[in-house]
């Protein structure tokens, strides 16, 4: 179990990567998987690493999150003290709303400051991963770190925005590219937006931030005190999915399929979510589903190749369902042909609708929309 931590999870950065997914709802909330929400993955690891007190930034969008949430019973963090705390989107003495890393962790610090746990466990929700937090806080504490940087060794691609951190043969971070030109395709250990500090050592950072007037967490803070902080890198080497566009979202979904990254993901801990009691799906006589993730509560009456439906979906006899994710609670009428495609919550696909779209630009439809 981790030592004495406490969690910050930030649950709306990150969001202009997939504008589409989060008009109504954050960066935390947006679906994965067919029964999951993003922000159930950095809470699960914080959880099952023995972390009890959470806290949650948010700044707009956050009613489908509290409301997935609850009390946090589902994740065993209803408790009177700790548990999951939500912390409002600005500091005591500014009304302003944060746009950037900086401004919300100056808005944390009198949460931070009331708390006895030694060290603070940060983490964003463009992540998908099942990450031992109890190892990684034994690592910083094996090398007296301030800062603890967690990377995965991965392809990045010009078009991102992304950071690439340099390291020793100790770990020690020597190097910090922020979004460097590249030729093409790379591969390079990325930041994945998980950090470990010593609480105090925070503390004192952001007020030392606000005394200077930094505005910028990676260019202030981490780039340019590379030889006054003992700052180190973490390499993870599992399965980690960031979810950076609607490619990156529509493909690591799909990489779910793949029964060796589903192993990996939910084999040895768990990943909680919110339970929703639902009936078992059900399955017509001539009904066709090949190679597909489908969740509680469903009806299937058509064909479903290689695609992931979430709960309470409807396909209608004769709709052929290949390569999509359809969300909750969909219905795909009669004679409907969708390949690529992925829908929001609550649609509703009429008779012999013919829609695709493809692996880098999935055809997406709004929550609700009615076809």
């Amino acid at each position: 179990m981790a030592a004495s931590a406490v969690g910050v999870i930030f649950s709306n950065l990150h969001e202009e990567n997939v504008p589409e997914l989060v008009r109504r709802r954050t960066m935390g909330s947006i679906p994965f998987g067919g029964r999951y929400r993003l922000i159930d993955f950095p809470l699960s690891n914080m959880v099952n690493s023995g972390i009890t007190t959470v806290g949650l930034m948010t700044n707009n969008n956050y009613r489908s999150l509290i409301d997935h949430l609850g009390s946090g019973k589902d994740w065993d963090l209803a408790r009177k003290d700790g548990g999951i705390i939500l912390l409002p989107p600005f500091s005591d003495e500014s009304e302003q709303i944060y746009t950037t890393r900086l401004e919300a962790l100056k808005g944390v610090t009198s949460f931070l400051a009331r708390r006895q746990e030694k060290y603070v466990v940060l983490s964003d929700c463009d992540g998908v991963a099942r990450l031992d937090i109890s190892d990684i806080i034994a690592f910083h504490e094996n090398k007296n770190a301030d800062i603890t940087m967690v990377t995965h060794f991965e392809e990045v691609e010009k078009t991102e925005h992304y950071m690439i951190i340099g390291a020793d043969k100790d770990g020690r971070v020597n190097e910090v590219k922020i979004t460097p030109k590249l030729r093409g395709k790379a591969k390079a250990d990325v930041y994945i937006n998980v950090m470990v500090f010593n609480r105090q050592f925070l503390l004192n950072m952001v007020e030392d931030a606000l005394t200077h007037g930094y505005n910028c967490f990676e260019s202030d803070i981490i780039a340019k005190q590379l030889d006054s902080l003992k700052i180190y890198r973490y390499d993870f080497r599992g399965y980690y999915a960031g979810i950076n566009s609607m490619a990156s979202y529509y493909k690591h979904n799909m990489e779910l399929l793949n029964r060796e990254v589903r192993d990996e993901l939910f084999g040895a801990r768990d990943i909680y979510t919110k339970v929703r009691d639902s009936a078992p799906s059900k399955y017509g006589d001539d009904v066709i589903v090949r190679n597909s993730l489908i969740s509680d509560g469903c009806e299937i009456e058509g064909t479903v190749e290689n695609s992931i439906l979430f709960r309470g979906v409807t396909v209608a006899k004769g709709a052929i369902v290949r390569n999509s994710i359809i969300m909750q609670d969909t219905i795909i009428g009669p004679n409907v042909s969708l390949d690529c495609v992925i829908t929001d919550k609550n649609v509703v696909i009429g008779d012999r609708r013919h829609l695709s779209g493809c692996e880098i630009l999935p055809y997406f439809i709004q929550k609700g929309t009615m076809l």
